[in-house]
């Protein structure tokens, strides 16, 4: 593979976080995030590799802007890494919703572009937010080839009776409305480490990830290629979450708009923005840390959400030990699977039908790459930080 540096994009409504990697050493030349774009108060924060961080409070109108300052930011004769943006590869830009249209990543060409606008009605607060990314690099970078990376990419290898909803046929024929599922650069990245981990042929492996944080996912991999994932048509079903809901039965809705006497969009609101533990716990949090705390004092509203979110995660477990008929490898990753020994132990102990013991002094470990599991375990557990950023430049790099 060509040696290039690779800059990685990631831009969210209001937000753009970035990496320059480099596609040889895989090493993060140059980190960063760009926080409340198009609102007051934004600021750019920059960390060159054994530098220190650099925090720039600057207005960004909008996400070209934000761009400019993060290219002006690895060019800088002071804090800069590369000496022009020639030495600036390739970008890989990390798109939400592909729908059926990538099954893979992909050159960006306006053909590509065109069909990712026609997928903003399945992500309408990602998708546009992508594409301005895209389109500002294109407009300060017009000679360095982008890659679309898709967040769906890796779970479109679903069968159909995985992917299909119990809805009349001609909603999936008319509008595609069926199961996508998300993380997937999270969930492709992990089980192959899993399988490096374990030292075993990842087209041989059943493997279940759990990206469990704000955001969190289950996906049943098995020989190398995603058969079920827990989160739908968008990223509100499967899991209870931060602060969405996960499943429900679809007549709750209409039951709350008229009670509570609110619009479709208002329920929805709540299901994404006021629900999971954040709604669970009576507002207390969303932060597992906290509930954690709470939990050990004793507290009736953190023990119920937190045994809730537990269970919910041990029932896809078995759901897709089930639909895999069998498995090898759990996998834990993402913001709580990787630091949160208690909620790793609470999940586990619905698992003894699989032979799982834990070995306490490992699960101790926060963040770490590790077996979790004891030798004796007769499925492995482990926990493997996720690297999305690396996953896209693994991408890209291998494309241009």
């Amino acid at each position: 593979m060509k040696d290039i540096n690779v800059l990685v994009i990631n831009c969210g409504s209001s937000s753009l976080k970035f990496q320059l990697i480099n596609s040889s050493s895989e090493e993060v030349i140059a980190k960063g995030l760009c926080e409340r774009i198009g609102i007051e108060g934004s600021q750019m924060t920059y960390t060159p590799a054994g530098g220190e961080k650099y925090e720039t409070k600057t207005p960004m109108e909008d996400h070209r802007t934000a761009i400019r300052l993060v290219l002006d930011a690895l060019v800088d004769k002071d804090k800069g890494v590369v000496k022009s943006l020639e030495e600036i590869g390739a970008v890989g830009h990390r798109i939400v919703h592909g729908g059926e249209n990538f099954a893979s990543s992909t050159l960006i060409t306006d053909e590509v572009i065109k069909a990712i606008e026609e997928c903003n009605d399945l992500a309408p607060l990602h998708n546009p937010a992508n594409l301005i990314g895209i389109r500002a690099c294109q407009e300060l970078m017009p000679k360095t080839p982008m890659v679309a990376v898709f967040d769906t990419a890796f779970h479109q290898t679903m069968p159909q009776e995985a992917f299909l909803y119990g809805l009349p046929y001609h909603y999936y024929e008319d509008y595609k409305v069926r199961r996508y599922g998300f993380h997937g650069t999270s969930h492709s990245y992990v089980s192959r480490r899993a399988a490096d981990v374990l030292g075993k042929d990842y087209g041989e492996l059943k493997i279940i990830v759990c990206h469990l944080g704000n955001g969190a996912s289950v996906s049943a991999v098995k020989n190398g290629k995603c058969v079920d994932t827990s989160m739908g048509l968008t990223p509100l079903e499967g899991l209870i979450m931060g602060t969405r809901s996960g499943d429900i039965d679809p007549a709750i809705i209409e039951f709350l708009c008229n009670k509570e006497n609110k619009s479709v969009q208002e329920i929805l609101n709540v299901l994404n923005k006021e629900s999971g533990v954040f709604g669970m716990s009576g507002g207390f949090s969303s932060d597992f840390r906290d509930l954690e705390k709470a939990y050990r004092a004793g507290e009736a509203f953190a023990i119920r959400t937190m045994q809730t979110f537990a269970y919910r995660v041990a029932k896809y477990i078995g759901a897709y030990t089930a639909a895999m008929n069998g498995v090898d490898a759990i996998c834990f990753t993402a913001g709580i699977g990787e630091n949160s020994p208690f909620i790793r132990t609470m999940i586990a102990s619905y698992l003894g039908y699989l032979g799982i013991t834990l070995d306490e002094e490992a699960n101790a470990k926060r963040g770490e790459e590790i077996a979790i599991s004891t030798p004796e375990s007769g499925t492995k557990v482990l926990v493997i930080p996720t690297n999305e950023e690396l996953a896209i430049a693994r991408e890209t790099a291998a494309l241009v």
